[in-house]
């Protein structure tokens, strides 16, 4: 996708290190950034530089390409491998992409491990980019056959950022919004601010306005009265993880926008790749939730009138704050799964149907 006119993917790998578009000087400023060691790629993700679930997988398959650079030894990048998965819990896509890349590396030569780590890393992220291209022409028929009977702008809802900024490319939500763009359906997109880290106003937003998409940012609790309003066609979001059973782990907001969604009877949807799919955990009670520094809610950063990036405290100093950073929307309020494969129904037989050999 673009910035400024000029093609752009998430990561990629130039001069012997691995590349990446720093997101926490988003939108304000526009900063490639060098990753050189695993301990950079681990960095990176932890203080979110990298975000989206199959962004910080890629970048996690990267990071064991970067340890097997730094160190040959694999004891060395099995280390390296579970600090990776540590660096932040609820994103499955990224103990998936270590696991690929460690499978890979078994066994190997440490005269070939490099080579065959970056070859990995890049499949990884090359199928990534196939596959949400993929979820954005499948979701593209689900906003035909809405703008076939409004024959009007379709108004689309989305939480936090499941842009092409959180992937390799093209996005996992915003991915069927770029595809009915470019076959020239007229859409509009109402983008949660998304507190604390505000994903939605500093980056879908951004490249929205990149791709020369109209939108518009609202305050997280404004979707629902705009369901109401009957100002919501169809809401789509992204998700960190998702059960076989169907139920979506995503972005701290993401289960109220469903209820709202379901009293209203619009449209939720949930797209993703298959990477994002947990086999293993049978009960959303089992995924492990990120709690992160209460600092992302009792500061703001924005930029000042010398155009640097300030932080400020907004909250009384005395108080407390608690900053869970994602919550679960149970299968019931799921109208259907967009994947790379085709459109499911949020259960067990519809993934397995989808997604059976």
């Amino acid at each position: 996708m673009k910035i400024e006119s000029k093609e752009y993917r998430t990561i990629w790998y130039e001069e012997e290190v691995v590349k990446i578009i720093d997101q926490t000087k988003l939108p304000h400023k526009f900063i490639i950034k060098e990753l050189k060691t695993v301990k950079d790629a681990i960095k990176a993700i932890k203080i979110m530089e990298v975000r989206g679930a199959p962004l910080i997988g890629g970048t996690a398959a990267y990071g064991i390409a970067l340890a097997a650079k730094e160190n040959k030894d694999l004891q060395f990048i099995k280390k390296s491998a579970a600090e990776l998965i540590e660096s932040r819990p609820t994103a499955i896509n990224l103990k998936w992409a270590v696991e690929r890349m460690m499978k890979k590396l078994s066994g190997i030569n440490s005269d070939q491990i490099l080579d065959i780590a970056l070859n990995e890393a890049k499949e990884i992220c090359d199928e990534d980019e196939k596959f949400c291209e993929n979820i954005g022409i499948n979701g593209l028929k689900i906003i035909e056959e809405i703008y076939n009977k409004k024959k009007d702008t379709v108004n689309i809802l989305t939480h936090c950022n499941a842009g092409w900024l959180a992937t390799i490319n093209w996005g996992t939500a915003t991915s069927p919004i770029y595809h009915a763009h470019k076959k020239g359906i007229p859409v509009h997109v109402w983008v949660d601010e998304t507190r604390p880290r505000n994903q939605g106003a500093n980056l879908t937003s951004y490249e929205l306005n990149e791709e020369k998409i109209p939108n518009t940012i609202i305050a997280d609790n404004t979707g629902g009265i705009l369901m109401q309003r009957g100002e919501v066609d169809i809401c789509i979001v992204g998700t960190d993880r998702t059960l076989s059973n169907g139920d979506v782990c995503n972005k701290i907001g993401t289960y109220l926008k469903a209820l709202a969604a379901h009293d209203n009877n619009v449209p939720f949807y949930v797209a993703l790749p298959s990477s994002t799919i947990d086999w293993d955990i049978k009960d959303a009670i089992d995924i492990p939730i990120e709690e992160r520094n209460s600092e992302e809610l009792s500061h703001i950063e924005g930029i000042d009138e010398n155009n640097e990036i300030k932080k400020v405290f907004i909250y009384p100093k005395k108080s407390k704050s608690m900053n869970l950073a994602f919550d679960v929307t149970p299968a019931k309020y799921v109208t259907g799964l967009i994947t790379e494969r085709g459109i499911s129904e949020a259960s067990k037989n519809g993934l397995e149907e989808l997604f059976k050999k």
